[in-house]
């Protein structure tokens, strides 16, 4: 996607010699859209994509806006206007889409400067929390240093800040802990009487009730 191959996958460690090309990608794989709501859509890479993660469409103010990007290159999806990240983990495809689309690419400022965005532009950077067509972005920190998470409606998009397991929830540890720990009550605080009804993750979409239960007991182990 970049031009060029890693020695070795940054996410799984897979040799270069296991890695394939933009072209090969698009021709075996496919982007499924699969709707949250009437404005939101899950978007995931079929079949599933190496460590495959959700992307997600919002349609707002006569836009469509992504948040994250598909892990594959899909021509046949209607265009985004906007992508704009949760973290640098999930830039996926989006150098492509922002080259065939003329997508505007965003993200945190201090995400952009990792080495991981090595090979990917983006058309703006940001530090605050803000609004963006009607999506609330909370800058957290934690996770990676410039982790943001949105808000659209009565959805709360949270990536993979927390991982959602059968035996129940935990941080994501790929990250200095104590950090994300009060980056996840500086969450909680910011849910205290908003009404969410869904709650879009990396690999789930789930109700909002058995979300925060989980979420409380992880709060609570601290």
């Amino acid at each position: 996607m970049v031009g060029y191959y890693p020695d070795v996958c940054p996410f799984c460690g897979a040799a270069r010699e296991n890695f394939i090309t933009a072209e090969e990608c698009s021709a075996r794989y496919r982007v499924e859209s699969t709707p949250v709501n009437q404005k939101v859509t899950r978007l995931n890479s079929v079949p599933a994509l190496g460590l495959e993660h959700a992307a997600f469409r919002v349609k707002t103010a006569g836009k469509i806006v992504w948040i994250d990007c598909p892990s594959s290159f899909d021509s046949n999806l209607e265009a985004p206007d906007i992508i704009t990240f949760t973290h640098h983990h999930f830039l996926g495809a989006s150098n492509l889409y922002q080259d065939h689309f003329s997508s505007w690419i965003r993200i945190h400022k201090l995400d952009a400067a990792e080495d991981l965005c090595r090979g990917f532009y983006f058309d703006e950077t940001f530090e605050h929390d803000h609004m963006l067509k009607g999506i609330e972005a909370f800058h957290i920190n934690g996770h990676t240093r410039g982790f943001t998470f949105y808000f659209y409606g009565d959805v709360l998009f949270v990536c993979d800040y927390v991982f959602l397991r059968k035996d129940g929830m935990v941080f994501n540890p790929y990250g200095p802990g104590s950090v994300t720990r009060e980056g996840g009550h500086h969450l909680f605080k910011l849910l205290t009487d908003r009404n969410v009804q869904t709650v879009c993750g990396f690999n789930y979409v789930v109700d909002y009730r058995d979300w925060i239960k989980a979420f409380e007991i992880l709060l609570g182990q601290g």
